[in-house]
């Protein structure tokens, strides 16, 4: 006999604690566990019913708001008809998803740029998937990665991750990592150029001179939000090229609109990536991931099997093409770009106030807060973080520890936050600073 659920935090703690592998129980953020039985939109509420703004959109999956009315129906209409068809027949939902985010992406000067899509169950998976599509295309192995860049924790994804703490034992090799252009702590301080030069050093020291390809995010996420400054992307690209490689685009997090000026991250520098790799926001909660290539990068591997068993899982893409409709009506991208603008000058507004703050950032709704213990040695301090994390919980505040010394507050919430919660979040915020002083 199948029990009812048993909503009580101890019963679940208790479960979890019996049932779960230890590589799964660690991922757990609070200092004590806590429960979400219900969200709507921007806002969650736990099995006691308190109410908060959820600034972390699940992980970034939620990108148009909790249960979604008009993702919520296309999803249960496509389940109740056929919930799963594997790709070994075909169905109309994935093909027009595939053409409509193929639709999205920049098709060049002449205009005749053409994409194809790959759906997968994940963005690691994706990201695995792009790593062997620019090996088989362009016959190299080497392969460029951001330090602190976060791209996925499969074996693959995690050998091209710049985090040690996501970095297993047996990963894949041929990886060289560069110095993120991080304007506020960067190696080489702050500007473009010499992370530019950085990469052609690597290139000649780190890899045979040929390399497959780099993967850049466009706006690194669990990094702690650091934005690629301008001519960036674009000269990164060049680079790569130039040793034979493909410019992999990574918008798994700063993807559909987040961003707020662009559909797509990798826009804000003109760039035209080889693949793009998206996953997260794409699904609004359900799980799928997609790689886009250019239409000729993608074809060698027509020569082999390639399939994800629910990638372009019916229900998934019915969801997908509904965020990209809810995107387009409701604004959501200017809405980012707006909301996000307000929010950020009352973060700014914080830093004046809290000198534990050192650095404020961030571009539409992907904003962060970076923690030091002095604002002129910058050293990072994670102590402080996690304690203003803990109480922006007794707040009503849902965001994330992050960076590679977890002192910097993310804030990535569903694209539907109003310009009615940024008072709300701003004020508990600075109840957070103050009460953990």
């Amino acid at each position: 006999m199948t029990l009812p659920i048993d909503w009580s935090l101890e019963g679940t703690a208790r479960r979890r604690d019996t049932y779960y592998a230890a590589s799964q129980k660690k991922f757990v953020p609070f200092a004590e566990p806590m429960i979400f039985r219900r969200g709507s939109m921007q806002y969650l509420w736990d099995e006691a019913g308190r109410k908060y703004v959820d600034l972390l959109g699940m992980n970034v999956c939620v990108s148009v708001g909790h249960s979604h009315p008009v993702v919520v129906k296309a999803a249960a209409e496509q389940a109740a008809e056929l919930t799963h068809c594997t790709t070994m027949f075909y169905h109309p939902v994935p093909a027009h998803l595939a053409e409509e985010l193929a639709a999205t992406m920049p098709k060049g000067p002449k205009g005749d740029i053409e994409w194809v899509v790959h759906f997968t169950n994940s963005g690691s998976e994706a990201i695995d998937l792009a790593m062997v599509m620019a090996r088989g295309y362009t016959g190299n192995l080497d392969l460029l990665a951001l330090r602190n860049g976060y791209h996925g924790p499969t074996s693959a994804a995690q050998s091209v991750t710049g985090i040690a703490a996501f970095r297993h034992p047996g990963m894949p090799g041929n990886v060289a990592f560069v110095a993120e252009p991080n304007q506020y702590r960067g190696v080489f301080g702050p500007g473009t150029q010499p992370y530019l030069d950085e990469i052609e050093r690597t290139i000649a020291v780190a890899t045979t001179g040929r390399i497959a390809g780099m993967l850049v995010e466009s706006v690194q996420g669990y990094g702690g939000i650091i934005e690629m400054p301008p001519g960036y992307m674009s000269g990164a690209a060049e680079r790569v090229r130039a040793a034979g490689g493909l410019y992999i685009a990574d918008e798994v997090q700063s993807g559909f609109g987040r961003t707020g000026d662009h559909m797509w991250g990798f826009e804000a520098d003109g760039v035209i990536p080889d693949i793009v790799v998206m996953a997260k926001g794409i699904g609004n909660g359900f799980p799928l991931g997609a790689v886009v290539a250019q239409r000729q990068i993608a074809q060698p591997m027509a020569e082999k099997f390639m399939f994800h068993t629910y990638g372009a899982n019916p229900t998934s893409c019915a969801a997908g093409r509904a965020v990209l409709q809810v995107l387009r009506e409701e604004r959501l991208q200017q809405n980012a770009k707006t909301v996000g603008g307000a929010l950020l000058e009352r973060l700014n507004d914080l830093r004046q106030r809290h000198p534990a703050i050192g650095d404020v950032r961030g571009r539409g709704l992907m904003l962060a807060i970076e923690m030091v213990r002095d604002r002129n040695s910058k050293e990072p301090d994670p102590e402080t973080t996690a304690a203003v994390f803990e109480q922006c919980r007794e707040s009503g505040l849902i965001l994330s520890k992050s960076g590679p010394t977890r002192s910097t507050l993310r804030m990535v919430p569903p694209l539907c936050l109003s310009l009615a919660d940024v008072d709300q979040v701003s004020e508990g915020l600075d109840r957070a600073f103050t009460k953990a002083r």
